[in-house]
This record gives structure tokens, C-alpha cells and sequence, in this order.
């Protein structure tokens, strides 16, 4: 079964561009010109992958991300902006994005991010992955089930979250630098910004540490990257 794709984008000759390029790889589309538009196929149709511009009519890519985060925790969301600023790829970042493009992208690119996107959701199928569980009190990681609990209590973690959370828990104690990260995660052939694993770092923390300021399990390994730290003795 090929892999169902959402494209939220207002503009119908992008849309139309981007649906023949990526139906071309074999890929099953859906079109969306509003974000109410998108919300609604989304819900009925239950793409695995979002592709949503920002600057929507209604309402817009960052209240639709919103919505579908909270909805579909498992959905990978790439994010389209027209603008350069890092403000908007990190407010989509922080609203849950998986990745973002920037206007005017070559359709070759948004591929090579939909294929990093789906390596990493396919890392989070329990069909295709052997059952697990890696326990660091009080964290477990369910590598079957794609959950991840805190005092058993389940976090809801993106697709990406997942990954890094992952990686980190598969080498405790390691700093790991964000190159590294960058290629475990998004893949060797991404061509984004680095900022990108600082941004889900922050969401991260925010969801496992008690403090996020003073972070105890995510640790900063000033100049190189990040370590997952944990009480040796458990």
C-alpha cells in the first residue's frame, strides 16, 4: 500500500505541481486549499504524511498543525513557509512540525523529505520492528507499541520526538553530537538547518523534564551537542 499524502496548499498551481511529482513516485495525494479543508480530509482519510503551507486562508498551517498534532500524535507533518525568517520554522517546529521546506523548494527536495519522513515513521511501525522495551526509571520506551511513559505515565511524542528519544535511549551516557543526531534522525541526505535538533530538544525537555531550564535527563554537552544522562546505579 502506498503511502497516503495530505497536501494543504492554497495555491492550486503548487498544488497541481507538487501532486504530479509526487504521484509520480508512486505516492497516493489528497488536496486541501484551506486549512478547515485539510482538518476535515485529514479526519476522513487519515493520510500518514501532512504537507501544509503556513499561510493559508481560514485558518492558518500553524492552528491546522495544531489540530492534527493533537489528533493524530503518529502523523509526520512537513511544514512549507515562504519566507527564509527562522521565525516561522521555528514556531512550526514548536507547534510540532516534523520538518520544514521553504518556498520556492525544488519537488525533487520535498521527496528526499517525505523518504527521511518515512523511514522514520516506519521505525515507529510495530509490524516492521521487533518488540522492545528499554527501561531507564523512571522512562520506558515501548519500541512495539511506538509509546513512551514517564512514572507509567504515557508522553505523547511526534514521529521525530520518538526518534531522538530513542536514539538517546539506545546509547545512555553517550553525547551524541548534532550532526549525529541530524543523520540518525533525519537522514544523511537532509539539507535543513541544524537548528532543527536544537528546536525538538526544547520541546523534548518540555515534556520530560521536571524543569525544562534545568534540564536533568537531556543534558547540553556544550559545543558538541547532547547526552542522555541517567542514574548509573538503576
Amino acid at each position: 500500500m502506498s503511502t497516503k499524502i495530505l497536501l494543504v496548499e492554497d495555491e492550486e498551481s503548487i498544488r497541481k505541481f507538487v501532486k504530479i511529482n509526487l504521484e509520480r513516485d508512486h505516492y497516493t495525494v489528497f488536496e486541501a486549499g484551506t486549512g478547515e479543508d485539510g482538518v476535515e480530509i485529514a479526519r476522513r482519510e487519515e493520510p500518514d504524511i501532512v504537507v501544509l503551507d503556513i499561510m493559508l486562508p481560514g485558518i492558518d498551517g500553524f492552528e491546522v498543525c495544531q489540530i492534527l498534532r493533537k489528533e493524530f500524535p503518529n502523523l509526520g507533518i512537513i511544514m512549507l513557509t515562504a519566507k527564509a525568517e527562522d521565525y516561522d520554522k521555528i514556531m512550526g517546529l514548536q507547534y510540532g512540525t516534523d520538518d520544514y521546506l521553504t518556498k520556492p523548494f525544488n519537488p525533487t527536495e520535498l521527496t528526499l523529505r517525505i523518504k527521511s519522513l518515512e523511514r522514520r515513521l516506519e521505525q515507529g511501525d510495530p509490524v516492521k520492528n521487533n518488540a522492545g522495551l528499554i527501561n531507564h526509571p523512571p522512562f520506558r520506551l515501548d519500541t512495539y507499541g511506538r509509546k513512551f511513559f514517564k512514572d507509567e505515565k504515557e508522553l505523547e511524542l511526534t514521529p521525530t520526538e520518538y526518534h531522538i528519544m530513542k536514539n538517546f535511549m539506545e546509547n545512555p551516557g553517550k553525547a551524541l553530537k548534532r550532526d549525529e543526531i541530524l543523520n540518525l534522525v533525519w537522514g544523511e541526505d537532509f539539507v535543513g538547518d541544524s537548528k532543527i535538533v536544537d528546536v525538538n530538544i526544547r520541546r523534548l525537555r518540555s515534556k520530560v523534564e521536571e524543569n525544562p531550564a534545568k534540564p536533568v535527563y537531556i543534558e547540553t554537552v556544550w559545543g558538541l551537542g547532547y547526552r542522555w544522562h541517567i542514574d548509573q546505579d538503576e
